[in-house]
């Protein structure tokens, strides 16, 4: 069994730092809804520090999905073939736009994700600052509650359609090359 480095930092920035953050989603929203809603008992201020811990977490995961897809997989992603290469398997952008059938997954997904995937960490560093600034006291500012939790759920939003585009991608043009990693021999030639 074996992969290559540029398998594994895939793997990493889809399944590793994406995966975990997408995870992240529904116990924050769950909390941001929860100490936000009239009525509720006063959070204690161990619950409150968890939830800044809980929050900055998804932030450090955000930024290292977006960092990690922007500075290392990306470059991987637009290699230019040297001239007269026909066969386009190591060339991801080339392979996809080389057809109509795939050219809509460079076009509109890989789009998505190098523009629009930013606004994921972008919106839960600011849904992590106001939270752990304000507290529970967003109770009392209507427009800053529903503020954060509509940055939340469009952070989401944005991961989750980045998150498809990238496995779809990966399934038409995958990233191939790098160093292998031999992680176990199997018996047999």
């Amino acid at each position: 069994m074996e992969i290559t480095t540029h398998d594994f930092m895939t793997v990493l920035h889809g399944m590793g730092f994406g995966a975990l953050f997408m995870l992240a989603f529904s116990g924050a929203l769950v909390e941001l809804y929860r100490i936000s809603a009239p009525g509720t008992s006063s959070a204690t201020s161990a619950g409150q520090t968890l939830l800044g811990l809980y929050l900055v977490v998804m932030v450090i995961l955000a930024w290292l999905t977006v960092f990690s897809g922007t500075y290392v997989i990306y470059p991987w992603y637009r290699a230019v073939p040297a001239e007269g290469v026909t066969d386009l398997a190591d060339y991801p952008r080339r392979l996809l736009l080389s057809s109509g059938k795939t050219s809509e997954w460079h076009n509109v997904g890989m789009e998505w994700k190098e523009h629009a995937a930013w606004l994921a960490p972008i919106a839960m560093t600011m849904v992590a600052y106001v939270t752990m600034k304000y507290g529970r006291a967003i109770i009392q500012h209507r427009n800053m509650r529903i503020s954060v939790l509509a940055f939340a759920v469009a952070a989401f939003v944005a991961t989750g359609i980045a998150g498809a585009f990238g496995a779809f991608l990966n399934k038409y043009a995958p990233i191939r090359g790098g160093d292998v990693i031999i992680l176990m021999q199997g018996e047999g030639p």
